[in-house]
């Protein structure tokens, strides 16, 4: 029961950072020049997930926009917010059910313990 806590534990982790990232890349879908992050996750030994986040550097569209020197072409960021926002329940969901999975270990250590008390 040991190896499931502390894979769930990993997974929180691992989700919990898919979820800020997200929730940053949406807050600054609007920054002129911003570049999204993406978070990669790989296995480790013994169990769990180790989260890696990274900048995408992939230009945003340019548009041409009024500024105080005149018409300038500006970058805007490169977020998509048509996959930001559904990847976004997809890792709330993992988040969820390393959470109940957490729980679920819970229980059966305290069973187990009233078992043998």
């Amino acid at each position: 029961m040991v190896s499931a806590i502390q894979s769930a534990l990993s997974g929180l982790q691992a989700f919990g950072t898919r979820i800020q990232s997200n929730a940053n890349n949406v807050a600054n879908a609007n920054t002129d020049g911003f570049k999204k992050s993406r978070v990669i996750l790989a296995s480790t030994d013994p169990q769990g997930v180790k989260a890696t986040v990274e900048k995408v550097n992939s230009p945003g569209t340019s548009v041409y926009q009024e500024t105080s020197e005149g018409m300038e072409l500006v970058e805007l960021s490169n977020v998509d917010l048509g996959a930001e926002l559904p990847e976004m329940i997809i890792n709330s969901h993992a988040y969820e059910a390393n959470l109940k999975t957490l729980q679920t270990a819970d229980e059966m250590t305290g069973e187990l313990l009233k078992i043998t008390s």
